[in-house]
Order: structure tokens, then C-alpha cells, then sequence
């Protein structure tokens, strides 16, 4: 276990922790005794203290139980974007003994149909405004019960901030079927009865997608989220002051715990934006005094554009950090001199649930993945040999740690090749190649085989390629990431058509077509039109050849 990153250890905090042997409701619970009139949510103005947030949990939670029938460790999908009954509905089904299924909101109706027959979920909290999207499984009958939400419940009578349309909309009151309506639920106060969860409970399923491009579900128990929980507070020196600003989706594993978990396990106050506006967000810095924000690159980029920034007071601000893809050094630095803050990078994994490194907030470095958090033993191995690596050698990151997952839901064969044994302790092999120094501090080399990262989104191309295939014109197709500058990567498909189709397709109408099957960070943002894919002698496309030749065609030019 490697230990000289101990020498740059945060002061007055300790090398290890002991992990809660309480549920995340009991963090609300706890939370809610101590700070009842406390405010646990700001939003566009309006304010929701931990009394009033708990005791909506518990009826959402009662309606669940009773009347969906949520028996203890049910799958339940939680489709919506950052608001208040995002963070009620979250702990409304674990309060109900259910295990969450967060779904990316830019999911459409094609992926969703995957969620739910892999995740075997009967029922759907969802967004009014991603209804639509999901109103077509609900028709078929593969969902039982959804709650339906409209974000302007939560609205006070007038903002002064400028609010997103799905924000403003009313609340609908019809649908294509059968639905929940929030405020109908609310108002029947359904008791939820005795807790029934345990610490060792399925808590979480965030899905991931593997080198197959196959989403997976990570299975997260209360323990392994908690761990994170517990190690975020301690590391960053989170308080009951504290006030989050809250722009990370809280569907991904970062926002989750960094945004939203910490919160409730402190008494802190979220600072809820729907859809991310800098103008907003600065806004919202300077009236609120928010201390901590947790974001990816992408924002900061856009936030220290905005040409406005010089006239916000930002002086609140005693944290700033994210993950997910490398912050710039030439931004970091910019931030440092607007800010007067370091910017703290992490690394993690929706298998981690967030955090395995963390940079000491005293003493980071840039463009780094930090060093091993808490009770974490991490390592760096010859990937082929299984021989364990030395400082500034290259290899596969492997971690063992309180926060790892048990395993995919329902991949027995993907778990025998995720897990390695290592002198006695069982690791999970990352997949991401990296090297460290000689403090300790670990360094990402490249990121597993084929994963493209758009702004912060791991997009994998065997899935698209797999959505692309749908497309009536299409041959064959092979995607691969090349750069952007706004978003790091973007999605190329090399496309080969089908001969009667070859004079009547164009690759804008392709692009068009993929926005209505998949996420919109997963479309191909450029097409390039082939005769015939390089393929091997087995048949298999290689997709490597593809890949080395668009660096070297732009090294050319």
C-alpha cells in the first residue's frame, strides 16, 4: 500500500475513517433533529427547511410503500433533472426500502427502454417536461406507477433570477396515461411506517457503460455510499454553514454525493440550479454566500467567459473543485487569480461512487487525479502482467476501498474480469491507465480503450454504433473520438451505407435522426462517408486504424 502521500495529508484529519453503520435516510433523519428550521434547499428563491424536506420524504415515501407497493430493495427509476423533488424523491425511495435507478435526463426513449427491463423497475419518478420520453413503456405496460413532477411547484411567486422554460412551465394536468401528479401525492399524507432499510441494503444503481458499450448497474449498497459521503465532509471540512452550490447533475455519481449527500449528512444548504447559466450561478454566489461548488471543467471554462464576473462579489467561495474531465492549466490559473482559489480535482467512477483520489485542497496539483482517499489502497499494474508498477511507471489503476461496489447487476461474467486478487484484498480494475510521482500523487495517462469524454460525459462508442444500426440507410458504422476544443472530444462515425441508399442520405439528416434515439451527448457531431471499414482477419472492424489515422491526418494539417 502505498503511503508517501501521507506526507502532504490535509492537517488535523485523519488517515483513515470509520464508516456509519446508518442508512443515508438517517443522515436526513439526524440532520432534520438537529437543524429543523434551517434551510435545506434554496431554489430560484424559494427556500425548503430540513422539516419541511423530511416530512415530504416521508409521504412520498408512504405513497411509494402503500400504494406502489415498493418492497424492500425494488428497483425504482428516478428520471428528472437537479430540484427539489430530485433530492425528496432520491430519499423518498430509499426511506421506502427501494433502491434508486438515476437515469440521465438526456436519455431518450430507446435507452430507457434498456433501464428498466435490465434494471427490472416497475416505477418512474420523472420530470413533467421528460414524460414524453418515457410515456411510451408506460402505455406498453412496462412500468406499473409514475410520479410525475413540475419544477415551478417549488417556485416562489416572482424570481428575480431568469429561470429555465421547463422551470416556469405549470403543472400539467393531463397525460397520454394514467400518472401521479407531485402535489396529488403530497396531499394524501401517507405515513411511511417503520424504516426497513439496513446499512448493508442495495441503496443505488448507477449505470456505467463497460468496453462493450453495454450500460451496467453499479450495485451501491448504503455502506459504499457513505464511505464517499463521510470522506468528502471530512476532506473539504464541510459544515452545517455550509452553502452548495448545486449545478453538477445529481443523477451523476459527483453531483450525488458532492452536491447533494454531504449536504443532508451536514445540515447544509443546497443552491439548487435546474440547468446550468452562468450569469445565474454568479448571481447566485455573490446574494447566497455560497462556499462550495463542485463542477467539471466545461462550466468553469464558460463561467470565467462571462464578461460580467468582474462585477460579482465572489469572495464566499472557500471551495472549488470537480472531476470528470482535466481542468486546463491555463483556466486554473485564471480561476486562482479571480478567485484566489486552487482548483481541487478528483478522480472516481460510478463503480466508486464518486471519489478514490482526492487532491489535498492545500496543496493540489493541476491536471491531476489526486491522491488515495480514505481507507483506499490504490495501485498501478502492468495490465497484461499483472506486475505491480513503481513511480512514473505506466499502468492500469486498480483500488480497493470501503466506497467499491459489490459488483454489475446481473453481469456475473463482467464481474470475474472486473475484480483482481492482490495480497489478500480484493481490487477493481479501473481500466484508466495513469503513473504517479514520487509524493504519491496520481496522473492519468489515457482513459480505458475506447471511451470518448464530451465534456465531462463518458460516451461509448460500441453503444452508439449499436443506435446507429437502427438507421434504415446505414451499412456498417465505426465511431471514435477526435478533439474539441469546447468540449475536450466529440463523437465521429465513420458511416458506410447501404448502395440504394448512397445518393438520398446526407450526413446532416443522420445527425438529425440520432437526436431522436440517443442522449444528445452521444450523436455524432461529425460524419465521414466510407466505401468500406478496415477490418481484421476474423472480420472484427479495427477501429484503432480508424483512429490513427484521423491523428495523423490532423498533425498533418
Amino acid at each position: 500500500m502505498l503511503t508517501n502521500h501521507f506526507c502532504h495529508w490535509p492537517k488535523r484529519v485523519p488517515f483513515k475513517l470509520t464508516v456509519p453503520g446508518t442508512t443515508l435516510y438517517d443522515n436526513l433523519a439526524v440532520s432534520t433533529r438537529r437543524y429543523p428550521n434551517k434551510a435545506a434547499i434554496h431554489y430560484y428563491g424559494a427556500t425548503l427547511t430540513y422539516r419541511q424536506l423530511k416530512e415530504q420524504v416521508d409521504h412520498v415515501a408512504g405513497y411509494l410503500r402503500h400504494v406502489c407497493q415498493v418492497k424492500r430493495e425494488d428497483r425504482v427509476i428516478l428520471y428528472m433533472q437537479n430540484s427539489p423533488q430530485y433530492v425528496i424523491a432520491f430519499h423518498a425511495i430509499l426511506r421506502a426500502g427501494g433502491v434508486v435507478v438515476p437515469v440521465n435526463p438526456m436519455n431518450l426513449t430507446d435507452e430507457l427502454a434498456f433501464y428498466l427491463e435490465d434494471s427490472r423497475a416497475s416505477i418512474a419518478i420523472v420530470g413533467q417536461e421528460l414524460y414524453p420520453r418515457i410515456a411510451p413503456l408506460h402505455i406498453a405496460g412496462s412500468l406499473a406507477h409514475v410520479l410525475c413532477a413540475a419544477y415551478s411547484d417549488y417556485l416562489p411567486a416572482s424570481s428575480v433570477y431568469e429561470l429555465p422554460e421547463e422551470v416556469k412551465a405549470s403543472a400539467q394536468r393531463e397525460f397520454t396515461s394514467p400518472v401521479a401528479l407531485w402535489r396529488q401525492v403530497l396531499a394524501q399524507k401517507v405515513e411511511p411506517g417503520p424504516e426497513i432499510g439496513a446499512t448493508d441494503d442495495l441503496a443505488v444503481l448507477p449505470y456505467t457503460s463497460g468496453t462493450t458499450g453495454r450500460p451496467k448497474g453499479c450495485m451501491h449498497t448504503h455502506c459504499t455510499v457513505q464511505a464517499n459521503v463521510l470522506g468528502a465532509v471530512h476532506w473539504f471540512g464541510a459544515t452545517a454553514d455550509g452553502v452548495i452550490l448545486t449545478t453538477l447533475p445529481l443523477f451523476h455519481v459527483t453531483g450525488m454525493v458532492h452536491s447533494m449527500l454531504i449536504s443532508v449528512y451536514t445540515g447544509a444548504t443546497m443552491v439548487i440550479m435546474t440547468r446550468w447559466n452562468r450569469e445565474v450561478a454568479a448571481q447566485l454566489i455573490e446574494r447566497l454566500e455560497c462556499t462550495h461548488w463542485t463542477n467539471i471543467a466545461t462550466m468553469v471554462i464558460d463561467f470565467l467567459g462571462n464578461p460580467n464576473l468582474g462585477q460579482f462579489n465572489l469572495s464566499s467561495l472557500a471551495v472549488i473543485g470537480g472531476g470528470g474531465a482535466t481542468l486546463p492549466e491555463a483556466v486554473g490559473e485564471q480561476l486562482l487569480k479571480r478567485t484566489g482559489l486552487r482548483y481541487v480535482e478528483g478522480y472516481g467512477l460510478s463503480e466508486t461512487i464518486s471519489q478514490t483520489h482526492f487532491n489535498p485542497p492545500d496543496r493540489p496539483k493541476m491536471q491531476c487525479m489526486g491522491v488515495p482517499s480514505f481507507n483506499v489502497d490504490a495501485r498501478v499494474i502492468d495490465p497484461e502482467t499483472m506486475r505491480e508498477c513503481g513511480p512514473h511507471e505506466e499502468g492500469e489503476v486498480i483500488v480497493h476501498g470501503p466506497q467499491v461496489f459489490l459488483g454489475y447487476w446481473q453481469r456475473p461474467d463482467e464481474n470475474q474480469k472486473a475484480f483482481i486478487e492482490l495480497d489478500g484484498k480484493r481490487f477493481f480494475r479501473t481500466g484508466d491507465i495513469a503513473r504517479y510521482d514520487d509524493e504519491g500523487y496520481f496522473f492519468m495517462v489515457d482513459r480505458v480503450k475506447r471511451m470518448i469524454n464530451a465534456s465531462g460525459f463518458k460516451v461509448w462508442p460500441t453503444e452508439v454504433e449499436a443506435l446507429l444500426y437502427g438507421h434504415p440507410a446505414i451499412e456498417q458504422a465505426c465511431v471514435i473520438g477526435i478533439p474539441d476544443e469546447r468540449r475536450g472530444e466529440t463523437v465521429k462515425a465513420f458511416i458506410v451505407l447501404k448502395r440504394d441508399s448512397s445518393s438520398s442520405v446526407t450526413a446532416e439528416g443522420i445527425m438529425e435522426w440520432a437526436k431522436d434515439h440517443m442522449a444528445v451527448y452521444k450523436c455524432p457531431r461529425v460524419i465521414e462517408f466510407v466505401e468500406r471499414l478496415p477490418v481484421s482477419g476474423s472480420g472484427k472492424v479495427l477501429w484503432r486504424v480508424l483512429q490513427e489515422q484521423e491523428q495523423a491526418k490532423r498533425l498533418r494539417t
